[in-house]
């Protein structure tokens, strides 16, 4: 195990927003990175006693194979690599990363391939991995996996709670499964972090907080369904941002910080980065590597949770391509690009997402008359809150793993779940139904086995021969097909005119 050490490095801080954010859009705390010091540290009681869920052992923290031989790691690629992100995580150069096998800058490099890289960054700290990919985003090993069921079991306050959510009064079990559904997070890892903060899943505490129950405490997000929202969006946070190498260096609110272990995994750092917003350093690693961690909790509920992911990681193959699809509107109709790659989601998700609007002068917020079409053969999985999501199947009817994510469809009309598609086959009509919106659109964004996609190199957005390539800022992108070229523009103007 490599020594413990607290090390100064700067934060690289970025800041995401996004056009969906459900219900009232509260700022973006979980940017404001370290938390404001003029806020009071939050103590939160953690559970002391554990619950019996399960009689396993205690599951030993994994050490990341990473060695250093003549002043270069020896780094072994792992599920969701590319060459430059791991290039951003080890402060190198992507040239200055070799391998005996091929390494393609715009692909995803094949889990288990060794690479060696240069040590630019001298020792780190923190190396054990604490968690799988799959245990953070919602895998396909959660998908059998019984909320209601598990929390009413479990007995606690969670059980007989109930929250008013927009229009609707949900239950504790319907809350927790549609942040974990929309978020894209394991739900068996929201309801740790419930039972951590709050002992709600198994307990009855006597003083109960409805409206700081994980002990955030932020006027924009009280009560249980908004701070399950944050944990969920810090959570994505660093997961993604890792993912993606838009960081290195954890900040604590007290301003101490540490240089991430470049060799974790993504959901590793994912925890690191939740306990470091809620925590500071000592309590920080108190809580996720001492003798009464955050992870013996989730053991003793859940199991052993590198056993569940065996059966789906690694979750990325390094020849995982792409699917064809097409714009998801009639061929012959004008629609407008009107949002640029930003966040599938919201913010700490990746910037895959794209926005489109038709062109029938009809009411700035209106229904349209015009219909959404699938963009690829496959069942619809959700069709719910005006979300559609649709998974893929290939010529045998066999899941691929790729999802089609659309947002603002509106109620009427809108496809059963349950449905199969064909290629162009209707799903619904464009609206400003379900989260923000400030006209009438669809927001299509992919995912693939339970994790959100960006629009890089590795698996780029491709709609009918249009790829969509990043702007400077969200929401500022162009298509390009050839020598044509779309830049979006909020207000449809005529460069962001579309034809299939």
């Amino acid at each position: 195990m490599k020594k413990r050490l607290i090390v100064s490095i700067s934060l690289l801080v970025i800041i995401i927003s996004g056009c969906n954010f459900p219900f009232p859009k509260p700022r973006d705390y979980a940017s404001e990175i370290p938390f404001p010091t003029s806020r009071p540290f939050q103590t939160q009681t953690v559970v002391t006693s554990i619950p019996n869920k399960s009689t396993n052992s205690y599951i030993a923290l994994i050490q990341t194979p990473l060695t250093i031989n003549n002043g270069s790691y020896h780094y072994y690629a792992q599920s969701g690599d590319t060459l430059s992100a791991v290039a951003k995580r080890f402060s190198v150069e992507p040239y200055q990363i070799a391998s005996e096998l091929p390494l393609d800058p715009n692909k995803m490099i094949t889990p288990g391939q060794l690479l060696k890289i240069p040590n630019a960054i001298g020792e780190t700290y923190f190396s054990e991995k604490l968690i799988p990919d799959s245990e953070v985003i919602f895998s396909p090993s959660a998908d059998d996996f019984d909320i209601q069921g598990y929390i009413l079991e479990s007995g606690g306050y969670l059980a007989q709670f109930q929250q008013q959510v927009g229009t609707e009064l949900l239950s504790g079990a319907e809350i927790v499964q549609r942040v974990a559904t929309n978020t894209s997070v394991n739900p068996r890892l929201l309801l740790a972090v419930i039972e951590y903060r709050s002992h709600w899943v198994t307990g009855l505490p006597s003083n109960i907080d409805t409206i700081s129950p994980l002990g955030f405490s932020y006027s924009d997000y009280q009560g249980f369904y908004l701070e399950c929202s944050l944990a969920a969006k810090l959570l994505n946070k660093g997961y993604y941002g890792w993912r993606e190498g838009q960081f290195t260096t954890l900040v604590f609110f007290n301003g101490q910080n540490i240089r991430v272990s470049p060799d974790l995994n993504a959901g590793s750092v994912a925890l690191q980065y939740f306990f470091a917003q809620i925590y500071p350093q000592s309590a920080w690693e108190a809580n996720l590597y001492g003798p009464d961690n955050f992870l013996l909790l989730y053991q003793q509920l859940f199991g052993n949770y590198w056993q569940w992911a065996e059966s789906v990681e690694p979750i990325f193959a390094g020849n995982l391509e792409s699917p064809k699809l097409e714009l998801p509107f009639t061929p012959g109709e004008e629609w407008a690009l009107t949002g640029g790659l930003h966040v599938d989601w919201n913010s700490g998700t990746p910037s895959g997402a794209l926005d489109f609007a038709p062109l029938t002068g009809e009411s700035r917020c209106s229904t349209s008359r015009a219909w959404v079409l699938s963009a690829a053969p496959g069942v619809v999985v959700r069709s719910s809150n005006n979300i559609v999501v649709i998974a893929l199947e290939d010529e045998q009817r066999i899941m691929t793993g790729w999802q089609l994510f659309y947002m603002h469809i509106a109620t009427q009309d809108s496809i059963a779940q349950g449905t199969r598609v064909n290629l162009d086959d209707p799903i619904g009509h464009p609206s400003c139904e379900g989260g923000l919106a400030t006209g009438t659109h669809v927001h299509f964004a992919r995912k693939y086995k339970g994790e959100w996609i960006g629009a890089g190199d590795a698996l780029p957005m491709i709609l009918s021969g249009w790829v969509a390539l990043p702007g400077e800022k969200q929401f500022q992108t162009s298509l390009v097909k050839g020598a044509q070229i779309v830049t979006a523009s909020q207000n449809a103007g005529s460069n962001s005119r579309i034809f299939r």
